[in-house]
């Protein structure tokens, strides 16, 4: 598919087939983010197009910033919002999605219990698709230098000062560092591993300028001694080109990105072939792998029609039917019932299984992001220290949490 930024009105015409989704007539307009994955599921939605049924299709990275404000109008713009952990909260904080429990009922027999998203007991989106970041290792680097594979940050560290004295890597390290979203990722990603909290209980008080808080801030540090100079500039697809370009032997990346890296045909096979995929290393002595569980899904907007409504729900449910997730097991890491994971998925599923904690559904959770993003940088650069940046951190966020009116 695509990834044009500009609304793709999909209707099928003469000669083309049409799926048999049962839809009899209404309009089907999407809102998605922009990979691979997610094509898979709305090019099976864009099949339930008929003389009837309308499906357009806006597959864009800037989805974040148009959802809200699309949904806002009445009709909405969309009737269906692709959403993930993170980006249902401003739908949900605005009151502009709609309950699904009466649509999952009539129309939901395929759906694993797993994919039901429920808020104050009420199903507000259907997850197709797991995430997580995880551990990407280079077997023929570490059988050099004598490593067994880490699987801890402290055990990724003595595996990169034995691979710096043995002169096979000077920078054997990389990690999703750059100011803003991702570094404040990287946090996020340690911070659960530390079994941290990052808000009071039942408050919208922070809660990150504490022991756990400072560990996770050394480890983030320590670990740039062994990654390039540049390395508050490496963003998720950076650290692709590094890995692929024999730069560097371990990084925790996105599961999503998995096929990039090992493809046969892709530009570094043999890069692929020695490629180990592990779940997401635990830090400290919780055991918690240090990485945030995500799930993409859909939504269904209110302020459209309940014929849209009930159209795109069987839409998207048709789209994300188990037998798509298993023509195409390599896609993603499918939440769909009979799931059979091929290999590619294995650091996912390792990475859940092995009890990590899911990215935050909490309404005040994106400012706490965006705090710790425009924060942390200057403790990176060696600019202020660990106490300092966690204590801007958290005033920071006040402010902004201050001005949305989640604190008096």
């Amino acid at each position: 598919m695509s990834s044009a930024a500009c609304l793709l009105s999909l209707l099928l015409g003469s000669g083309a087939a049409w799926a048999d989704c049962g839809i009899e007539r209404g309009s089907v307009r999407i809102l998605s983010n922009d990979f691979d994955a997610l094509g898979t599921v709305l090019r099976e939605a864009r099949s339930c197009a008929s003389e009837t049924v309308r499906v357009a299709i806006n597959m864009t990275t800037e989805h974040k910033s148009l959802q809200v404000p699309a949904l806002t109008v009445n009709p909405a713009q969309y009737t269906v919002a692709l959403v993930s952990n993170n980006t249902i909260m401003p739908l949900l904080n605005a009151d502009l999605v709609r309950p699904l429990d009466e649509y999952v009922e009539k129309y939901g027999q395929d759906l694993a219990p797993n994919q039901l998203i429920r808020v104050d007991g009420k199903v507000m989106a259907i997850a197709f698709m797991g995430n997580s970041q995880h551990l990407f290792m280079r077997g023929d680097v570490l059988e050099q230098a004598g490593i067994e594979p880490p699987t801890s940050y402290e055990e990724i560290l003595a595996a990169a000062k034995k691979l710096r004295d043995d002169g096979i890597m000077r920078y054997p390290l990389a990690a999703a560092n750059q100011g803003g979203w991702y570094l404040a990722n990287e946090f996020v990603n340690t911070y659960l591993g530390m079994d941290g909290q990052f808000f009071e209980p039942g408050s919208a008080e922070p809660a990150i300028n504490n022991e756990a808080g400072l560990e996770t801030l050394r480890v983030m540090k320590e670990m740039t001694e062994y990654m390039a100079p540049e390395y508050l500039t490496f963003t998720a697809d950076e650290l692709k080109k590094m890995y692929l370009g024999g730069d560097v032997a371990i990084i925790n990346q996105w599961g999503s990105m998995v096929n990039g890296h090992v493809d046969p045909d892709g530009p570094a096979p043999e890069i692929g072939e020695a490629t180990i995929l592990a779940a997401a290393p635990t830090v400290g002595d919780k055991g918690i792998p240090a990485a945030a569980l995500w799930w993409d899904g859909f939504t269904i907007a209110r302020n459209i029609s309940d014929e849209d409504a009930e159209a795109s729900f069987r839409a998207m449910v048709h789209g994300a039917r188990p037998d798509v997730a298993n023509e195409n097991p390599a896609a993603a890491t499918w939440l769909t019932k009979d799931f059979n994971p091929p290999a590619s998925a294995q650091g996912v599923m390792a990475t859940a299984n092995g009890g990590a904690r899911p990215y935050p559904m909490s309404p005040y959770m994106g400012l706490m992001h965006a705090a710790l993003g425009s924060e942390l940088t200057d403790f990176m650069q060696g600019k202020e220290s660990a106490e300092q940046a966690l204590a801007d951190t958290e005033a920071a966020y006040r402010t902004a949490a201050r001005e949305a009116g989640f604190l008096n």
